[in-house]
């Protein structure tokens, strides 16, 4: 089983890249088990849409 500090880590990286089979099945079974990890993945998602939409929002008609 993977630690909190292992999840976090898994959460960030998946941002950035696939995840192998294993890496995503340790990542479901701590999750299962654990809010506050759970917690921790929708805020990353949470602020990579913000940050997103955010960067969008600040385009210049020029920068498409």
């Amino acid at each position: 089983m993977l630690s909190c500090k292992d999840v976090t880590r898994l959460c960030s990286q998946e941002q950035d890249r696939p995840l192998s089979l294993t890496e995503r099945l340790n990542l479901r079974m701590h999750l299962a088990i654990c809010k506050a990890c759970t917690n921790f993945r929708q805020q990353l998602f949470f602020l990579r849409a913000a940050t997103q939409r955010y960067r969008e929002g600040r385009k210049t008609p020029d920068e498409d």
